[in-house]
């Protein structure tokens, strides 16, 4: 954990005090909140970007939770966020596909 802290899931400070620890936390103002969402993003994508394939689910999981967290931030839901995503894919497609633009690359 840095320095001055760890954005964590609700649940987190009551399983720490379930082990027989008190956990030192306080609630983020929601300026800090917003920061604290984006850096906890990163994190998440990183974790699923080196996680093996045994793990990469429950990574995913992960990052969709802290997306969740930010559209709920920004004043929308998870129905809202899912309907703008189909919108988008109905107008510009998806990654079903596997299309790259570009000349592919010689991996022999």
């Amino acid at each position: 954990m840095s320095a001055d802290g760890k954005l964590v899931r609700d649940r987190i400070p009551e399983i720490i005090r379930a082990n027989g620890e008190e956990p030192v936390s306080y609630r983020a103002d929601p300026g800090e909140y917003r920061r604290r969402l984006r850096e906890k993003l990163v994190e998440e994508v990183d974790e699923f970007l080196t996680a093996g394939d045994e793990d990469s689910l429950e990574e995913l999981a992960d990052v969709l939770e802290v997306v969740y967290a930010i559209a709920a931030d920004l004043g929308t839901d998870e129905t809202q966020l899912d309907s703008i995503r189909e919108d988008k894919a109905t107008k510009r497609g998806r990654f079903a596909e596997r299309i790259v633009l570009g000349v592919p690359i010689d991996r022999t």
